[in-house]
């Protein structure tokens, strides 16, 4: 039988929070934004450190979850809070770009084992995100069971982020599982008045810059170089057209073929009055899909990235003076948890805990 935690009426707990595969900080950055507050991320990638702690209050710990347990983390709640535990998996094993995953993927054992940590803690809230792929996988499934024999009630759905106002039309599962009662996501008109917002009122204000090049002031507003055909086909580029919009000698090999013929969403342009596609680790290749600049002769800019995962523009990714390596904060910004998602799933949460101090 499944028992519920009670709320004293007119007393409202604090909520804190640990992000488990926190990333450079967009879940975290998402909750403080909604007033929660994130003692500790974990993340086993090194090139996480800096970002995270430089612009969130949370202590940052380079550990993978399979070597840590329930005991070593709980210490970071509040004593008598509402406890939230975090864990956004790497998506890469569900996401429909990896053709090679199979079950022998030891990233599917991650899930699994965030499972184990809620069973050592039993927090009274839970969230996990992911590509909606991870639905169809019996692990998923798995996870959820489990979360409902702990005596958890649990709500999933898979939402279009743009919907919410992420100027990105990127799909994710979100789930939310609570030990106070029923919880579910909000819905767009719950989160926010305005929920369409488009590439040009995100990056439209930026600075120029060429191909190759940087803004001193701002060394993430960096671009990738192009060689001169591809130049060339970004010239021969419209907004939200295809390379089938280009002159035949422009064309590659690949694509003249029957089976190149249905990839016609790379090299191309984004539109100015649309979101953006969903943004992945490889979004500064112009060739890699339909990443490049609306207007400028270029490929997405590292600040332009981040900023349509709902990043402000002064989110720090690297120390002053040092370079940004276009790999690797292209691997943070692809992989993050979308700020506005965090700050959806924040204001989910405390609606929820609102909720049940009334009901």
């Amino acid at each position: 039988m499944k028992t519920h935690k009670t709320i004293k009426k007119n007393k409202i707990k604090e909520i804190t929070a640990i992000d488990l595969f926190c990333g450079a900080g967009g879940l975290t950055k998402g909750l403080e934004k909604s007033g929660i507050k994130v003692n500790l991320g974990v993340d086993i990638d090194p090139a996480c450190e800096y970002p995270y702690s430089a612009n969130n209050s949370g202590v940052f710990l380079e550990k993978s979850i399979t070597s840590i347990s329930g005991k070593d983390i709980q210490g970071f709640f509040k004593r008598g809070s509402i406890r939230l535990l975090a864990g956004c998996a790497p998506c890469q094993t569900f996401s429909t770009y990896n053709r090679k995953s199979n079950s022998s993927d030891k990233r599917w054992r991650l899930l699994l084992e965030f499972g184990r940590l809620i069973k050592e803690i039993r927090p009274e809230l839970i969230t996990m995100e992911n590509v909606p792929g991870l639905i169809e996988h019996d692990v998923f499934n798995t996870f959820r069971r489990n979360l409902i024999k702990l005596g958890y009630s649990v709500d999933y759905k898979i939402i279009n982020c743009s919907k919410y106002g992420l100027p990105q039309n990127r799909r994710r599962l979100v789930l939310l599982a609570s030990k106070i009662g029923d919880i579910r996501l909000l819905e767009p008109k719950e989160f926010t008045k305005r929920t369409f917002k488009t590439v040009k009122e995100t990056i439209g204000n930026l600075y120029p810059i060429g191909a190759g090049e940087y803004l001193y002031a701002d060394p993430l507003h960096k671009s990738a170089e192009l060689s001169e055909l591809n130049l060339k086909r970004i010239k021969a580029s419209k907004p939200g057209g295809t390379w089938q919009d280009w002159p035949k000698n422009l064309v590659a090999d690949c694509h003249k073929k029957q089976s190149g013929k249905t990839y016609v969403g790379v090299y191309g342009r984004m539109k100015w009055d649309e979101p953006s596609p969903a943004i992945t680790t490889q979004f500064m290749g112009f060739g890699n899909g339909r990443f490049g600049h609306p207007k400028q002769h270029r490929g997405l800019s590292l600040r332009e990235g981040a900023m349509l995962q709902g990043f402000p523009k002064s989110y720090k990714f690297v120390r002053k003076g040092e370079e940004p390596i276009n790999k690797v904060i292209g691997r943070l910004v692809g992989n993050a948890v979308p700020v506005t998602l965090g700050h959806l799933i924040g204001k989910s949460i405390l609606r929820h805990v609102e909720e049940h101090r009334n009901g």
